[in-house]
């Protein structure tokens, strides 16, 4: 959690405004007039962020940057520049930045910093706390949780590709783990390079070229200033594609030409950029479906699928639900100061459970239950009562009517197994889905491919 930040900027105007919206957040601001008086703040004090001026008369923001770097590794440091150069941002983001923005800026632009803050921190605090409580390999990668022999075969990918360059495609469904395993490759392949994400699916259509490639000032209307793209600033090290799927066909052509020549310009701009970037990739959708649906392109595919990574949902990960779920709450429990276990009631819940929303759910669900609970015992009635009512739910029994030893066609199976769990719980596709060990959207497709057309 973001409680405590430090600004840093010569210009009394810019401190006021970035103090005013800090405080708006019921978060605690010091401010400082120069570097200098800065870095002693540093010295004495702990903060999560800084916001520092990159221009200042003796000690500039890189200087203080640097100071962080090897000081204080841990804090979020925010570059501000009147000046924005490609050179500037890129030794920024080489330096470990978080982030960096060209002044005037608005408190709208810094509410956006604070809330991506606040999701870095709470993920970052678990990839932490994951590889101190998981059994790390000898050269010291970390492991993701879990005992099944679908994880553990996870675990022997990354461990064998994360030294590499090679591209990986992490497929699997939503909540799963697929940014958890990209940060791991990068941190433990010995990259010295920066790690930068792309959320494609949070940036609109017609300004994902820009964030890919960046763009030249008056490249188009309200390209006020030459903006640095996410590859450039990846170059050296990784750049992570989240959700890559929800990229628009016609951008997918421009993806693939970087990939296969590494190289681009930016918008508006003549000049060709040569970079060196390492791509891992995230999807939530069946790409070869895509493929047939015409909606991916099959050789941006291949480029990206050098080394596939398939995380198999909580669901088909037996025991392993109890296991992850005994570590969330063990990072509860270091939160709250609170002593906490499960009894067995409670993990005979956290087994049975489908979780749809797989590990993100399972997270959500345990913090949500550390907080309300005294302990020092957690029993089953602490959970939610759609998934207590898991223990009790009848078993989906599927009648295939054809005779004992003969041919099963597996899709006419699916088709009965379909209509059946529909049938047992009324039409209720979230329940349907729950026995069948799909999630809703893939039901839904399901019943889409089948033709399946059911009245109760």
């Amino acid at each position: 959690m973001i409680d405590r930040i430090l600004v840093i900027d010569d210009e009394f105007l810019i401190r006021e405004l970035l103090e005013e919206t800090a405080l708006r957040k019921n978060i605690e601001v010091v401010t400082a007039g120069s570097g200098e008086e800065g870095i002693e703040i540093l010295k004495k004090e702990d903060f999560q962020m800084v916001f520092c001026d990159m221009k200042m008369k003796k000690k500039t923001g890189l200087d203080v940057l640097e100071f962080c770097n090897k000081n204080k590794p841990e804090i979020l440091f925010v570059l501000m520049t009147a000046y924005g150069t490609m050179e500037t941002a890129i030794e920024a983001m080489r330096l470990n930045a978080f982030d960096f923005f060209i002044k005037p800026f608005s408190p709208d632009q810094m509410d956006i910093v604070l809330e991506k803050a606040e999701r870095w921190t709470k993920l970052n605090e678990q990839h932490q706390y994951f590889q101190e409580i998981s059994s790390g390999l000898s050269d010291g990668l970390s492991k993701m949780i879990g005992q099944s022999p679908q994880i553990q075969q996870v675990n022997k990918l990354i461990e064998r590709v994360a030294p590499t360059d090679a591209s990986i495609l992490i497929s699997g469904e939503s909540g799963t783990g697929k940014e958890l395993i990209a940060s791991d490759v990068h941190h433990t392949s010995g990259s010295t390079g920066p790690y930068i994400r792309l959320n494609c699916a949070a940036i609109p259509e017609n300004l994902l070229e820009s964030e890919l490639f960046g763009h030249e000032k008056g490249a188009f209307t309200g390209a006020t200033e030459r903006r640095i793209g996410r590859f450039e600033l990846a170059d050296g090290g990784t750049l992570l594609l989240d959700e890559i799927s929800e990229i628009d066909i016609s951008m997918q052509a421009k993806l693939l030409r970087v990939l296969q020549e590494s190289e681009f310009e930016r918008v508006g701009g003549t000049k060709t950029l040569k970079v060196k970037v390492r791509i891992i990739a995230t999807t939530n959708r069946d790409l070869k479906q895509e493929i047939k649906n015409g909606s991916f392109r099959e050789d941006l595919y291949y480029r990206l699928n050098v080394f596939p990574i398939d995380l198999p949902p909580l669901r088909n990960r037996e025991g392993d639900a109890a296991e992850i779920a005994l570590h969330f709450l063990k990072f509860q429990v270091k939160k709250l100061g609170r002593a906490l276990d499960f009894d067995q009631s409670a993990i005979n819940v956290i087994n049975s459970y489908m979780w749809p929303g797989n590990v993100r759910e399972l997270e959500n669900v345990i913090e949500r239950i550390a907080i309300l609970e005294d302990g020092p015992l957690i029993g089953q009635e602490a959970f939610p009562l759609e998934i207590r009512t898991s223990l009790t739910r009848p078993a989906l029994e599927i009648k295939t009517g054809e005779p004992s030893g003969a041919t099963l066609n597996i899709k006419a199976f699916e088709q009965k197994a379909i209509v059946q769990a529909l049938r047992q719980t009324g039409g209720n596709k979230k329940q349907a889905s729950e026995l069948l060990g799909f999630t809703v959207r893939t039901l839904r497709n399901k019943i889409q491919e089948n033709n399946i057309e059911f009245t109760n």
